[in-house]
């Protein structure tokens, strides 16, 4: 009788990865990255009031080529007009995320958020700590990478990168 195999736990995101892309494909987005990392994209100005709903894809007209698509996006009430002023700006972060003029304009929807959890501040790193890691490591030429390890060293000392 053979021993069974070691059991190992599967990340949640690897088990249910498929089918989080298929809800997302139904409301037209490519990828989940546009809504996951809005923030990014948009501003954490305009994140924080607004996020998309879906996009919309209009059909193919014979040979034409492609239109650029609708961005849907759920705003927060009085913001709706911001966001409609500074619109051009999205459209132009939205596409450079992109890396092509995927979407052509955007179209807003008034209703309140699906609230998340803004990610906490990270405390800023001690300097003095900092600069004691930055001495050891004086075999490093290149002043930028001894600087960033040395940044490194000292937000892993102080327990700030995540998981810690």
């Amino acid at each position: 009788m053979s021993k069974p195999g070691p059991i190992s736990a599967k990340p949640l995101s690897v088990l249910l990865g498929s089918t989080i892309n298929d809800v997302f494909a139904k409301q037209g987005f490519a990828s989940r990255e546009l809504v996951t990392r809005w923030a990014e994209i948009a501003g954490t100005e305009v994140a924080a009031h607004s996020e998309p709903l879906k996009i919309q894809w209009p059909r193919p007209v014979g040979d034409q080529p492609p239109e650029p698509a609708t961005l849907i996006l759920r705003v927060e009430g009085p913001m709706a007009l911001e966001i409609q002023h500074s619109s051009d700006a999205i459209l132009q972060r939205v596409n450079t995320f992109f890396g092509w003029n995927a979407i052509g304009r955007i179209a807003l929807r008034q209703a309140p958020l699906s609230r998340r959890e803004m990610p906490k501040r990270r405390p800023a790193l001690d300097s003095a700590k900092v600069a004691e890691i930055e001495g050891t490591l004086g075999s490093v030429q290149d002043d930028k990478l001894r600087s960033a390890l040395a940044r490194l060293g000292a937000t892993i000392q102080q327990g700030t990168i995540k998981g810690k």
